[in-house]
């Protein structure tokens, strides 16, 4: 895909890393469908080459209908207002189904740093000490995992996982960044930022290069 303008429908396009990786795509001449739960809420993501359409992520009609025409997709969807395995289960679901009723056969996610291994089997949240309420948040991220694998699907997912630290919301995009396997990535930089969150899932959809697989990334 990569050389040409890609058409890329947003899942969670008005949080932070839905954003960032509108804006990334679109910076790079792709064409975007910005996918939130009202569009009219969000219309200050419209402008060239971004249109906003509401659709519910846990709902396979509603993604097949607003993934149709579309090369590839990144979900980058959450909710806090409803449980974390209810929703990221829900969304696994109906994104390998109505994606593959719409013919989009790229399909990048934004996972959590927390499912990532700190030694063979045994994930951050599981670590002593882990607070209980994130555990759980993060649990739902490890379900969608386990949904994603067990699929007899002819999608081609990545589930794109940055470190397990509070984001950089603010930090400018510098561009670099390096992709891991699923253990955290120790060594990195002690940050990481939205931006550079963006240019690696847009790099994925461009230049697929994992596949089937959580892949950690770090600075």
């Amino acid at each position: 895909m990569s050389g040409s303008s890609i058409s890329i429908v947003i899942f969670g396009a008005g949080g932070r890393a839905g954003r960032r990786a509108v804006a990334e795509a679109v910076s790079r001449g792709h064409q975007v469908t910005a996918v939130v739960r009202n569009s009219a809420s969000y219309q200050d993501l419209a402008g060239a080459g971004v249109s906003v359409v509401s659709g519910d992520v846990t709902d396979a009609e509603s993604v097949a209908a607003v993934a149709a025409g579309h090369d590839a997709a990144i979900s980058a969807a959450g909710r806090m207002d409803m449980d974390s395995s209810e929703f990221y289960v829900g969304a696994a679901h109906a994104l390998l189904d109505g994606l593959d009723r719409a013919g989009v056969g790229r399909l990048v996610l934004v996972g959590i740093g927390s499912t990532l291994e700190t030694a063979p089997g045994v994930m951050v949240h599981d670590a002593p000490g882990f607070p209980e309420a994130a555990r759980k948040f993060s649990l739902g991220h490890a379900a969608e995992l386990d949904v994603l694998r067990a699929a007899g699907t002819g999608i081609d997912w990545l589930v794109i996982a940055p470190p397990p630290v509070v984001l950089d919301n603010e930090a400018a995009r510098t561009g670099r960044y390096r992709m891991g396997g699923e253990q955290v990535m120790a060594d990195g930089a002690p940050s990481f930022s939205y931006a550079d969150l963006a240019v690696a899932l847009i790099d994925e959809i461009e230049t697929p290069k994992h596949h089937r697989s959580l892949t950690a990334v770090a600075g």
